[in-house]
Parts: C-alpha cells; sequence; structure tokens
C-alpha cells in the first residue's frame, strides 16, 4: 500500500471482510476462520484507523465496541407503527382466528408464513442505501427509544446490508435478545461480584440494550433476529412475507431457521405442536409462535383492529412461571456428595407441568433472596432440570414464616455435612459409603487412573448398584461368580473376566489407592504427590493440616477436605474393609528418605516397549524414589528409559547427549533406593 486511495481500499477491504466473518459466525453459526484469525484481522484494521482517522465511519466493525455514555436517550418516532399482535392461548383460538382471515378475503384455505415468538426485545432498524443508521426501542408503538449506540455493539447486526442495490431507506423490524448460555454466563459474573441477578434472558437482554454506556452493552453478549419490515422507499420488496425473510437473510440480517409457511388451521396447530416440542432444546428463549398471512396484499386487504393486525397473532406456550408457596424446606445428596436445598412447594402448573418441589441451589442463594418457609414465591421451569425459585413476594409475606437452617449430618448416610472455605456447596463427607454417592464412588474407584479394574463401566455399576449387591468399593472384592451371572447380559465368561480384573487391581500403587478413594479436590497429581511425600497410607491418614500443607502444591483447601475426608469414620471404615479384602502396594520413600536421595528431582523418558514393566508401572516405580517421568526430552532430562521401538525420543536424547539406559539398567538403579 503505497497511496492514500490503496491504504482506503484495504480498510474497506478488511471491513467486508469482518463482516463477512461476523455473518459466518453469529448468523450462520458456521464460522470459516479461527478466533485468532479474527482478531488479527479486527487488530489490523484498528491500528490503520488509528494512523489514518479520516477513514473512521460509524458502521465501522471497530465501532462496535461501545463509546462514551450518555446521559439519557432521545426519542424516535416510527415511520410506520411497531403494532402488538393480539394473542390465542388455545386451538379454539387459533380456529376462529382462521375462519375469520379466511371470511375476510373469501377464501376457504389460507397460506400462512410461521415463525418463533421470541421473548426479547422488539426494536427497529434503518437503513439508508443499505448502511445502517439508526435503530430503536418499540416503545408505545409509534415512539421509542434510540439506542442506536448500543446495537451497534450487537455483532449479529450487520452495519451495511449485503447488496449493491439496497433500498434507499428500509426499516427492518426485529427481536434483541440474550442467548440462554449467554444469560447463564452473565449471571454467573453478577453472583461473582455481588451483583443483583437477572431473572430472566429477556430482563437481562432489555436491561443490557437500555444501558447508558455503550460499552456495558458491549460485554453482554446480545443477538439478533429479524422477523419484518416496516416502511421501504426505492425497493420493490418481494409479494410474501416468506420471500421477504429470504430476502432479509440474502442480505446478510439473521433470520431464525424456523420460519416456516403452512396451509390451513391444520398446518398451523402442527407447527406450534413441533416447536413447542423443540422449545426447550433452542439456544434462545421463545414464548410461542406468530402466524402470519403469507401474501402481503392480502394482509392490506385484511387491514388491522384497534392497535393490532388482523392478518396475524401470536400463538402463546404456557406460561413458564407461576406463584405458588414454600411448605418446607429439605435438602438432597447429589452423586458427588453436593447438598442442594429444595423447597417443597403447594403444586401449582407452570410450563403445563405440574410443580411441586423447585431447587435452592445453596444455602448462600436461600441467603441472597431471602426465601422462608411459609413464604409466596415465583418458580421458573426451564428445560428438563427442576424448576427453581425465581423470587420472593415479599409483599405477601406472613408473618410465622421460618428460616431455612442448613443440616449437620447427611439424611441419607448421617455422615458429616461440611462446606469448605471459598465454596458455596456443603457437601456430605461420607464419600465411599453413603447410598446417594455409591454409583460415583464406585465409577471413579475402578477408573482406569485409580484401581484399573478392567470391565466395570457405568452400566454394570449401574446393574450392581440397583440390584443391592454392591454397597462400597470394598464389596466389590466380595463379589461371587452366581451374583455376577445374574446380572442382565453377564454371561459365566464375561462375568469370570470382572472377577479376574477385580482380582488383579489388588496389587495396586499408594497414588492410586489415594486417587481412588475420590477425595474432593485430590485429582491424579495431587494423589501422587501425597504419596511421594507420606510414603504410606497410616502416615497420610494421621497427618494435620500444618503438615499436609507442606506437601507441593497442596494448599489450605486441598488439605481440609483431605482432612474431613479421613475424619469421617464410616470412610475410615470402608479403607479398613479394602485392606482386609487383599488391596495393598509397596510403601515407597516418603519425602523425609528422598532427602538424601540423589535421583531426587531427575527427569526420567520412557519411550519404546519394555520388555517386563508396562509404561505406568515404570513411571510409578520412578516417581516411587522422588524422580519424575516427563513426556518428552530435553535438556533437563537426566535419564531415557528405551525400549522396543523407541521413535523420535530416542533420536532426540542421543543429539542432546542424555544418558540411555534400558529396563534392566533401570530397574538396577531404582534398586539402590527403592525403601524396603
Amino acid at each position: 500500500m503505497t497511496t492514500i486511495a490503496e491504504i482506503q481500499d484495504h480498510i474497506e477491504q478488511l471491513r467486508k471482510q469482518l463482516e463477512y466473518h461476523n455473518y459466518r459466525y453469529y448468523v450462520l453459526d458456521a464460522p470459516e476462520v479461527s478466533d485468532a484469525e479474527y482478531d488479527s484481522l479486527f487488530r489490523e484494521l484498528q491500528n490503520l484507523e488509528q494512523q489514518y482517522p479520516q477513514f473512521i465511519t460509524a458502521t465501522s466493525p471497530t465501532q462496535r465496541v461501545g463509546g462514551a455514555a450518555l446521559s439519557e436517550f432521545s426519542h424516535t418516532t416510527h415511520s410506520t407503527p411497531m403494532l402488538s399482535l393480539n394473542n390465542a392461548f388455545s386451538d379454539d383460538d387459533v380456529i376462529a382466528f382462521d375462519r375469520r382471515v379466511c371470511e375476510a378475503v373469501h377464501v376457504t384455505e389460507m397460506i400462512y408464513a410461521v415463525e418463533p415468538k421470541f421473548d426479547g426485545l422488539a426494536i427497529n432498524l434503518v437503513y439508508e442505501h443499505g448502511q445502517f443508521v439508526m435503530g430503536a426501542t418499540r416503545g408505545d408503538g409509534y415512539v421509542g427509544e434510540d439506542v442506536t449506540l448500543n446495537l451497534r455493539t450487537i455483532r449479529a447486526i450487520p452495519m451495511s446490508l449485503a447488496t449493491l442495490t439496497p433500498p434507499d431507506r428500509i426499516e427492518i423490524r426485529g427481536e434483541v435478545l440474550m442467548l440462554k448460555a449467554d444469560f447463564q454466563t452473565l449471571n454467573q459474573a453478577q453472583r461473582n461480584q455481588g451483583l443483583k441477578e437477572f431473572a430472566n434472558p429477556r430482563n437481562a437482554a432489555a436491561g443490557s440494550l437500555r444501558q447508558l454506556d455503550s460499552r456495558i452493552t458491549a460485554t453482554r453478549g446480545l443477538h439478533f433476529f429479524a422477523y419484518g419490515v416496516g416502511e421501504c422507499t426505492g425497493y420493490v420488496m418481494p409479494a410474501t412475507h416468506s420471500a421477504m425473510m429470504r430476502q432479509l437473510a440474502e442480505w446478510h440480517l439473521p433470520v431464525a431457521k424456523l420460519v416456516d409457511v403452512v396451509q390451513g388451521v391444520d398446518g398451523l396447530l402442527g407447527y406450534y405442536q413441533r416447536v413447542g416440542e423443540m422449545r426447550e432444546q433452542l439456544p434462545f428463549d421463545i414464548d410461542g409462535v406468530v402466524y402470519k398471512v403469507d401474501d402481503l396484499a392480502l394482509q392490506s386487504q385484511i387491514g388491522f383492529v384497534a392497535r393490532a393486525p388482523r392478518f396475524a397473532i401470536a400463538h402463546k406456550f404456557p406460561a413458564q412461571e407461576a406463584t405458588t408457596v414454600v411448605l418446607d424446606i429439605d435438602v438432597q445428596v447429589g452423586r458427588t456428595g453436593a447438598i442442594t436445598p429444595v423447597a417443597r412447594l403447594v403444586p401449582v402448573q407452570v410450563g403445563g407441568v405440574i410443580v411441586t418441589n423447585a431447587t435452592l441451589h445453596n444455602e448462600d442463594e436461600i441467603r441472597r433472596k431471602d426465601i422462608r418457609i411459609g413464604d409466596s414465591v415465583n418458580v421458573r421451569r426451564a428445560g428438563d432440570v427442576i424448576p427453581e425459585v425465581v423470587s420472593v413476594v415479599l409483599s405477601r409475606r406472613p408473618a410465622d414464616v421460618r428460616e431455612f437452617v442448613m443440616p449437620t449430618t447427611c439424611p441419607v448416610c448421617g455422615s458429616h455435612i461440611v462446606r469448605l472455605a471459598d465454596e458455596a456447596i456443603a457437601r456430605c463427607t461420607g464419600g465411599l459409603y453413603c447410598p446417594a454417592q455409591r454409583k460415583q464412588a464406585l465409577w471413579h474407584f475402578s477408573s482406569r487412573r485409580a484401581m484399573d479394574i478392567d470391565g466395570l463401566g457405568d452400566k454394570l455399576i449401574d446393574q450392581m448398584v440397583d440390584e443391592d449387591i454392591v454397597h462400597h468399593p470394598a464389596d466389590l472384592y466380595r463379589l461371587g461368580l452366581l451374583s455376577l451371572m445374574n446380572l442382565e447380559r453377564m454371561g459365566e465368561k464375561s462375568a469370570q473376566n470382572i472377577l479376574a480384573a477385580i482380582e488383579k487391581s489388588k496389587q495396586t500403587t499408594l497414588a492410586r489407592f489415594i486417587y481412588a478413594l475420590g477425595i474432593r479436590h485430590v485429582g491424579e497429581q495431587t494423589a501422587k504427590d501425597l504419596a511421594r511425600y507420606f510414603g504410606n497410607l497410616d502416615a497420610l491418614m494421621v497427618a494435620d493440616e500444618e503438615t499436609l500443607i507442606r506437601v507441593p502444591d497442596v494448599g489450605k483447601v486441598v488439605a481440609n477436605s483431605v482432612l474431613q475426608f479421613f475424619s469421617e469414620p464410616h470412610n475410615r471404615t470402608v479403607i479398613e474393609l479394602l485392606l482386609a479384602m487383599g488391596v495393598h502396594w509397596h510403601d515407597t520413600m516418603s519425602v523425609k528418605d528422598v532427602v538424601d536421595n540423589p535421583l531426587s528431582g531427575s527427569v526420567f523418558v520412557v519411550t519404546g516397549t519394555l520388555p517386563n514393566l508396562s509404561r505406568d508401572e515404570a513411571k510409578a516405580k520412578i516417581e516411587a524414589i522422588g524422580a519424575k517421568v516427563a513426556g518428552s526430552v530435553s535438556k533437563k532430562t537426566t535419564y531415557v528409559v528405551a525400549g522396543a521401538d523407541p521413535g523420535s525420543k530416542f533420536i532426540k536424547a542421543q543429539e542432546l547427549g542424555v544418558t540411555i539406559i534400558d529396563e534392566a539398567e533401570l530397574i538396577n538403579i531404582l534398586g539402590k533406593y527403592e525403601h524396603e
């Protein structure tokens, strides 16, 4: 780029590329480039605009980030009114609507355009000669608030229409909304900052779009769908609503994939049922569907009544929120021991389903929302999850309400309930024993990185627990052939294989055993660190907090979790039973023994197939003497242990002059320092 004209042309090309990639990402949900590549193009445009500010335009992608806060919104009049729709709540209402429409234009059956009814905020976008110039809220239908700066931050809204022959001026009507995933992220951020949460995505979208500071709007991840056209000059639009929507999509405006065309009242009701069935799986909230006569000329002929069109109607879904009374609050125990308070409610219909229970999430949520036993509350049902209490109707609070008190013992197994520092969730400490956690505990205990019981998958564990033949991990080592063969799809050979795998798992390592216990916050690496530091289980079980936090990468949270686990008598009982059933390992050198060990801190790399030791066995033996096992060869590598077909690591070791040994030499080296 050597001339100003070439620079200006390059800037325009960058803008077109970014708008195209916005369209691919936000409208088609089919991006062509990575986030990093998009960011690179964006930064290039930013830099050029900083160098040549005379080329900055209001429709540039760089201007979507928001500007200085306004003191208030100005008002603007819509060229054509943004009318509301009448509602239908039953099949009879829809049948009556279809009859009125057909009678008005003397036809026996009507063709309808159908679409989802978004639960967001209606807006009007104005484009002049293809460029976005202004956007406003619906307001009272005639006058709305100018929110142009905030709308510029929504990347789903194109700043330029993708056409070389745009209308002179066009009003595009649509809905600003917040996707469910973005709503959850926003509320989590609100919780983290101790701020008030939004009640639902619609409120969040409305509040975000009406921010006086557009920089805040830019962070909220708002989305947009077009659903109609108001005034249009200097362009002949298609003759049907469905074709008009296709035209908007060709101009790169987001149009919902659910738009369709149906025939007659049966088509309307079929669409309503079809969309209703997929409602919970949609990435955004809808509260119904909209039916419109497809032919625009017939729309004009049918006309309007009061402030609503006669040619269209919204068929609403049953409400997903309702008000009821909290009869009591008790707790449920999850698969991982999480204690979740649950409100027991006076039965109420929400979203077409009778609701009697609603989650309260955790104790902090109950305090934040000030939910008490006896309160009237608003309940929401969304998806296939348990309904939740949204808010309290304080004006209806009776004088005899009672506050919730978190129990101190698990209602399922009687183990202690604790809440660790910096955690919102309280948990049952009887992880190995608690029936509520039984399946999760068994699955984790038998997993490959834990006790490695081959063939013991989640479906088999489900069967064993459901048939009441296994209550905790130690029961696995009591299983007999007949008890397994009685399970569904379990033949004699399969049962023998399972028993052989269980027997094989008795020989393990201390690190694997610690990991298999399922102590909260103790992952595979932490389990290795604990095993390496203490050398044996007894020393770990009696360690206090001060001793535990001396272990590398073990802080107070992990230390308290370990203390709570081993202080629970039920867990210690299961551990004793496991040891009594023959689970064993070779104790290793503790950190105190390793101090004088010259191999402590050495780095080994294992490559190729060793003749006798598996990769995991070799790794365990090396780590048992305080050395480390790395996945790649570097100048810091002390030894490379090479077996058959060693590959590139062997070559790299030769190039760097790293000492290469075989399995026999490894065993000889380790034998000098292994704990007897």
